[in-house]
């Protein structure tokens, strides 16, 4: 998860709420104590730490709750609505048709970014093309180019030739039929006059709606200035952050961004090509605190299962009582395909209460072996797993490599999820829920 180390501490600090008999003075000094270390940790600039804290201690000695709120809610409400506020800039990117302009220093990520960005607007079924506008970096056309195969994105470039604008002027003819053009042009290890000029050039032919600064995550608060210095050369419009997962500096490269009140619009958060999450301040401070982050989840599953006839099928099988291994297979199936165990729970509302207790690499290891054992299983062993006995168990521990043991404890987890899945079919709000995938009308 994102900042990681914040949230947790963030969370603790909270917990000092919840678990106090009183609210008084000395609580909300000690909590904002804590809080302020917590932010100092992620390396978020001290000023804007000591403006923050300020203002929960004043609104929460001043405020009154609101009608139905508890005194001990409305804090921990404070404390979230002063933390998005310090991250808040405005609306994300647009999924619409649109020329993008990536713009960045060296090693920033910039066309690893082009690759996942175009990768995202795939997914939401725009046509979508990228131009090599990079001409000094010798493996800049070739990278652009193997992301473009990767994520089945068409990429012009002329090798060879250092004229980016007229790459560029001729990249946007050549993908007339294109509603998304992604161009990934030039760096340097810093922003140079020749390296400003260029970007101008480019800009003027190819008249991008966007212009989007990529920005490593590392460089903690020195990300604002360079965003500054950005800006001032070639007007940004939008900032992705990268290199999010893993590190400390995290905190002080979002809040020097936002200060500059630069638009951030993602953020990378790992080295697969889907790993790009659109930045939204409000959902973003949810999940740090454990809060959970449902519509991100259901827009996930969307984008990834909307039509798929396997998760469907699961799902009517689920909505009129039968829960097979066949849908437990896909069910795994659909949670691996969705990304990392832990990114997928930290979604769930209370899943953070519960992290130091799961070891998530192992249940990837276990949900993986699960899968091998099911693959040795006949049909009918599938659809019926009472058929399961001992001389059935052993040929399938054979087949799958395991031990008996793994078969009987894969049965055993069946057996469990059964039940939860009858527990969940019994609660309304998620029958809907689950009827609209079925239905293949999930929605948000």
């Amino acid at each position: 998860m994102v900042l990681e180390g914040l949230g947790k501490s963030l969370r603790n600090a909270i917990g000092r709420i919840a678990g106090a008999n009183s609210v008084d003075e000395q609580l909300i000094e000690d909590v904002s104590k804590d809080l302020q270390r917590a932010l100092l940790q992620a390396d978020v600039n001290v000023q804007l730490v000591l403006q923050l804290t300020k203002k929960i201690k004043e609104r929460a000695l001043d405020e009154k709750p609101p009608a139905g709120k508890s005194t001990k809610e409305h804090i921990v409400n404070i404390i979230r609505e002063e933390l998005v506020n310090l991250l808040d800039n405005g609306e994300g990117l647009k999924m619409e048709p649109q020329t993008i302009m990536m713009v960045g220093l060296y090693g920033q990520g910039k066309t690893t970014s082009c690759g996942k960005l175009a990768l995202l607007f795939s997914k939401k079924g725009f046509r979508v093309g990228m131009i090599a506008a990079d001409v000094h970096r010798p493996a800049a056309y070739d990278q652009l180019k193997q992301l473009g195969e990767k994520v089945g994105v068409d990429v012009y470039g002329e090798p060879g030739v250092k004229d980016a604008p007229g790459i560029v002027k001729r990249g946007i003819q050549h993908f007339n039929d294109k509603k998304v053009v992604i161009i990934d042009t030039s760096g340097r290890h810093a922003l140079e006059g020749d390296l400003i000029q260029e970007l101008k050039d480019v800009a003027a032919a190819a008249k991008p709606k966007e212009r989007i600064l990529v920005l490593d995550s590392q460089v903690g608060q020195q990300a604002g200035p360079q965003a500054d210095a950005f800006h001032e050369a070639v007007g940004v419009t939008g900032v992705i952050l990268t290199k999010m997962d893993g590190t400390a500096k995290g905190g002080g490269a979002l809040s020097a961004v936002a200060k500059t009140k630069a638009r951030i619009v993602f953020l990378g958060v790992g080295e697969h090509i889907r790993d790009l999450d659109p930045f939204n301040a409000h959902k973003f401070i949810t999940r740090l605190l454990g809060m959970g982050d449902m519509s991100a989840l259901i827009n996930l599953a969307k984008d990834e299962f909307e039509g798929d006839a396997d998760i469907m099928d699961a799902s009517r099988h689920i909505m009129s009582g039968r829960f097979t291994l066949k849908d437990m297979y896909t069910q795994m199936e659909a949670v691996n395909k969705m990304g990392p165990l832990k990114k997928v729970m930290s979604m769930l509302p209370g899943m953070s209460k519960m992290e130091d207790k799961i070891d998530y690499e192992e249940s990837q290891i276990r949900l993986k072996r699960y899968r091998v054992i099911m693959d040795s299983m006949t049909d009918e062993e599938m659809e019926d797993p009472r058929v399961i006995k001992v001389s059935r168990i052993n040929r399938i521990s054979y087949g799958a490599g395991v031990d008996p043991h793994d078969v009987r404890e894969l049965i055993k987890q069946y057996e469990q999820s059964k039940k939860t899945m009858k527990g969940i079919m019994g609660n309304r709000k998620m029958r809907r829920q689950m009827m609209k995938i079925g239905s293949g009308e999930l929605d948000q």
